[in-house]
């Protein structure tokens, strides 16, 4: 199994003037996250507003981001209907990228076997590695310890990222499952905690911003500098608490703007900040270095 990283981005998908997709500034934004910490970049998933595109833009965005990224190239696959999960991780699949993120389906509340056997046949469907995605604060219905355990002893399903806040869980996935299966925290809050009950790394929001930082942090955790990677986890509370002021990718998007690196507004429904959470983020970002090279669009 192809070893994607430890820190992975969930890259925002970059919008022009008229609303429609950046291909152009997407790749630029891959470049620069590569150039500044993350290992590898998740292609449309909840950063990268995945609702609101259209089968044909994703497919896009995949083979554009793996243009420049060479390998680490994650694509969202998921939803809420097992059928099209199927038929766009095989596209997937044809455009050369890396990996698939599944997430948990959402509105229509399976049952954990249904949750198993979802899972299970978008995984036969493909030769891909496939990451689960637990985040309930979105899909309502979450993934139980018991089902992940199971699910990881599908020779394909290598790992989950696991953004239910809930440790109790996290550790019991990582006791239960296979050897060699990797929990990616889904909170950039929780990256310190889940490494330190034995997760492998996180699929981040904050890494567009302080990449180097959190790289740093896991390196330090790993080399036994516990002490160092807990300075850097309160150092960057403050920001990742201020990207999560409203619903992601909001906040990003507009921090992404303010410090130079154009991205566009949010699609609808997606709305720009209002103008105290636009203080909250700015005030944030004065007092964090940004890892981020920043470039104009061409």
């Amino acid at each position: 199994m192809e070893d994607l990283g430890r820190l992975l981005t969930a890259i925002v998908t970059p919008f022009d003037e008229n609303g429609e997709v950046d291909y152009s500034q997407a790749k630029q934004l891959a470049q620069a996250l590569l150039e500044s910490g993350s290992q590898g970049i998740v292609v449309s998933g909840t950063t990268g507003e995945s609702p609101t595109l259209t089968t044909e833009e994703k497919l896009r965005l995949f083979a554009e981001v793996k243009s420049v990224a060479g390998h680490g190239v994650v694509a969202n696959t998921g939803s809420y209907s097992t059928r099209a999960s199927i038929e766009l991780t095989r596209e997937a699949e044809r455009v050369g990228v890396d990996a698939v993120l599944v997430v948990v389906p959402y509105y229509n509340r399976p049952t954990q076997d249904g949750l198993y056997q979802h899972f299970r046949s978008i995984a036969q469907s493909t030769h891909l590695p496939c990451i689960l995605y637990n985040v309930p604060s979105r899909t309502v219905t979450s993934l139980s310890a018991e089902t992940v355990i199971r699910l990881s002893q599908i020779d394909n399903i290598m790992g989950i990222k696991e953004a239910s806040g809930n440790l109790e869980q996290v550790a019991r996935v990582i006791q239960g499952a296979k050897k060699g299966f990797r929990v990616y925290s889904g909170n950039d809050s929780d990256t310190l905690p889940i490494l330190s009950l034995g997760g492998y790394g996180v699929i981040s929001v904050a890494s567009h911003l302080v990449g180097r930082q959190i790289s740093r942090m896991i390196d330090s955790f790993l080399g036994a500098r516990t002490e160092e990677a807990a300075q850097i986890h309160r150092n960057l509370l403050p920001l990742i608490n201020a990207l999560f002021v409203l619903s992601n990718p909001i906040p990003v998007k507009y921090a992404l703007n303010y410090v130079g690196f154009p991205v566009g507004k949010p699609r609808l429904p997606l709305t720009e900040p209002d103008e105290q959470s636009k203080n909250i983020i700015g005030e944030a970002l004065k007092k964090h270095s940004i890892d981020l090279p920043l470039r104009a669009p061409k």
